[in-house]
């Protein structure tokens, strides 16, 4: 990074894409000292990132204008297609800089961007995270990063003030990591929700159930959190089940190009689907604790 009489830990960085958890990362970047030039298609979603100290720009080529470093944090793959390579992104961002691309991709799909970034003569690392709009908003989310090694060193002063972040190995590896991650979340939620209607409708309170299974082997993040957010019929999104099926289908596809069969994470993407079609596609992916409750004649709060 280029230090233009900055700390060196100060980068010039664009950010496209300010919902739930981008614009709580692009918060933090701007209170990290750094400049932000930031871009979102909703409008009202970006201006809250001026009261930071960042600045908000009319269209995603805009955000390439002398970034060092350009992060989103888009929707999907398709989202990610048409901002960086069809909306001026990358045909923006000069020589040298570095493009980050922080959402849940296909893994063939971050190869192939970081293909083009390299003939572009451009730096890339997929780098999806895990932790949700809590991790988003403290600063602890989980970041698997593919891509070349001299360019994870670049953006480890950007990563540090985001989470934890590892590289796991070439470019697409990082959403390749995140599938995995996809994987346990959504086969675990699915769990923790049988496991608590179990204990209510076996007579036990469900409450009290959770909390004697903490520090046990079947503790979990989603046990803590989610199995709250279940007894508590609290589905505010921090993570939409609809990304989460988005994500298991994604795996599930991946997993038949490699001619695996993954019957669980099959299974739950089904349920997840089950989600979705009943209406519940906005709300947290601890929902599905609705879908297991329809299933059995029960009442969804």
């Amino acid at each position: 990074m280029r230090q233009s009489g900055r700390s060196e830990q100060m980068a010039r960085i664009g950010f496209v894409g300010t919902g739930i958890m981008g614009f709580q990362m692009a918060r933090r970047l701007c209170e990290a000292g750094h400049q932000v030039r930031a871009w979102n298609r909703s409008r009202e979603k970006v201006d809250r990132l001026i009261q930071c100290g960042g600045s908000v720009v009319g269209t995603p080529a805009e955000v390439a204008e002398r970034a060092e470093i350009v992060i989103g944090m888009l929707a999907d793959g398709p989202t990610s297609e048409a901002v960086f390579f069809g909306e001026g992104v990358v045909a923006g961002m000069d020589p040298g800089a570095l493009l980050i691309d922080m959402a849940s991709i296909p893994v063939e799909t971050a190869k192939d961007h970081a293909r083009r970034c390299r003939e572009a003569g451009l730096g890339y690392l997929d780098a999806p995270v895990s932790g949700g709009e809590k991790g988003a908003t403290e600063g602890t989310l989980a970041i698997m990063v593919g891509g070349e090694a001299a360019d994870f060193e670049r953006a480890k002063p950007v990563f540090a003030s985001l989470g934890r972040a590892t590289r796991v190995g070439p470019a697409g590896s990082g959403d390749l990591a995140k599938l995995c991650n996809q994987m346990i979340v959504g086969n675990t939620i699915a769990t923790v929700a049988e496991a608590l209607l179990l204990a209510e409708r076996g007579g036990a309170d469900p409450a009290a159930v959770r909390e004697a299974l903490m520090g046990g082997f079947a503790d979990s993040a989603i046990l803590r959190n989610h199995g709250l957010r279940m007894l508590e019929a609290n589905y505010r999104p921090g993570g939409l089940s609809r990304y989460q099926l988005k994500d298991l289908r994604t795996a599930s596809g991946h997993a038949r190009s490699l001619a695996l069969e993954l019957p669980v994470t099959e299974l739950v993407t089904r349920i997840f689907g089950d989600v979705v079609e009943h209406g519940d596609s906005e709300l947290d992916h601890s929902a599905l604790f609705r879908e297991i409750r329809r299933r059995n004649g029960l009442p969804v709060d």
